[in-house]
């Protein structure tokens, strides 16, 4: 086999009808749309609409519950952090702060603090202060060594 002697398989493709180019052609004058009416019109969108009868969005119940104030943390994994101290962008004999991680550029915003997560492995001694832990990372840094201090009490899990 050469390249030139490369297709696709029969059927594979299908040649595009392009609608509106005479009435030879099958799809011409009104191009398959019918006549009159709001569908037959450029630039209608009706979905979700079922004909005056109640849309199926409708009829079904509204479930759950969206907090108002519930607070938006942003996420850090453990090995993100430690492969930033290895790389030299994260200080890991002084404190790791909140305003440290984004300096880096390990987190782009704070929003309502930062949380560090489990994820990867630390095997540096780092002492890390953040709005918020899970159980596992704080247990991962002590292992390694290191603390982990969350600021905010409310915060922590």
């Amino acid at each position: 086999m050469k390249l030139h002697e490369l297709r696709d398989n029969d059927g594979a493709t299908k040649k595009r009808t392009r609608v509106g180019r005479g009435v030879g052609s099958g799809k011409g004058k009104t191009g398959g749309r019918g006549i009159k009416g709001q569908k037959s019109r450029s630039g209608v969108a009706i979905n979700g609409y079922e004909g005056g009868q109640m849309p199926l969005y409708q009829r079904l119940p509204k479930r759950g519950f969206n907090k108002p104030n519930r607070k938006e943390f942003a996420v850090v994994n453990l090995g993100l952090i430690q492969k930033f101290v290895d790389a030299k962008k994260l200080d890991g004999a002084a404190a790791i702060t909140e305003d440290a991680l984004i300096a880096s550029g390990l987190v782009r915003r704070k929003l309502d603090g930062i949380r560090v997560l489990a994820k990867g492995e630390v095997t540096a001694a780092l002492n890390i202060e953040v709005t918020g832990a899970s159980k596992a990372a704080v247990e991962a840094v002590e292992k390694a060594g290191g603390s982990l201090k969350v600021t905010k009490a409310a915060a922590a899990e």
